[in-house]
């Protein structure tokens, strides 16, 4: 049977938002749990006192430990050098046999240009790339026979080197993804290797993207 305090867990997990304000005491716990009294009422097919949920959201502890919490706060502060590239275009394509072989094709067109940002990823149906707009018609030449699905210029990457083993680190990208929500920044794309994390957005959003992204070391 399900108990007042795994509703509220619940609620608070699919509310991440929610449960940062509670953690940092800038919620009133009365005021909440008489705004969830319906909900939780309604999956417990039960009445329920505003005082109980009071008290399991008293007692609610975030999922992420004191241990996790001091390793997500050194991994911050070690984070490498902030690369930011404007002009650049997203294209993307649906998957065929032929497409791989352009996607090589091009590479190898563009290769000795060192100044060209190029980011190619497959999908199941589709595929996406990002390349500096200065070579979307060349681009567009490789791909002449291969079916656009969307496009979208006027964008900026935001690249960030991550430290050595931040793949075992339980949360670094929700903290980054939430610090980015909090300032209502947009992400149009998001692109990962197993030391880098580069976020797309457009250009109207990218002082705001960046000012987050450079605040994540302190």
């Amino acid at each position: 049977m399900k108990t007042i305090a795994a509703c509220v867990q619940d609620i608070l997990a699919a509310k991440p938002f929610l449960e940062e304000a509670l953690s940092r005491d800038i919620i009133n716990f009365s005021a909440l749990a008489k705004d969830l009294n319906p909900l939780i009422s309604e999956r417990l097919r039960r009445p329920v006192k505003d005082g109980a949920i009071t008290m399991a959201l008293r007692r609610y502890r975030p999922p992420i430990t004191k241990k996790n919490a001091q390793q997500l706060r050194d991994i911050f502060k070690q984070l490498g050098d902030i690369t930011l590239r404007s002009n650049l275009t997203d294209i993307t394509f649906q998957n065929s046999k032929t497409l791989t072989l352009n996607h090589s094709k091009l590479l190898a067109e563009i290769n000795a240009d060192r100044q060209v940002f190029y980011a190619f990823t497959r999908g199941v149906f589709e595929s996406n790339i990002i390349i500096s707009s200065s070579k979307l018609e060349q681009l567009q030449h490789v791909f002449k026979n291969e079916i656009q699905i969307g496009i979208q210029d006027h964008l900026s990457a935001i690249s960030i080197n991550l430290p050595q083993g931040n793949s075992k680190i339980v949360g670094l990208y929700y903290q980054i993804f939430k610090r980015l929500a909090w300032e209502n920044v947009t992400l149009y794309e998001v692109v990962s290797t197993t030391n880098e994390f580069t976020i797309l957005v457009e250009d109207p959003l990218v002082d705001k993207a960046f000012s987050v992204i450079k605040g994540l070391k302190s």
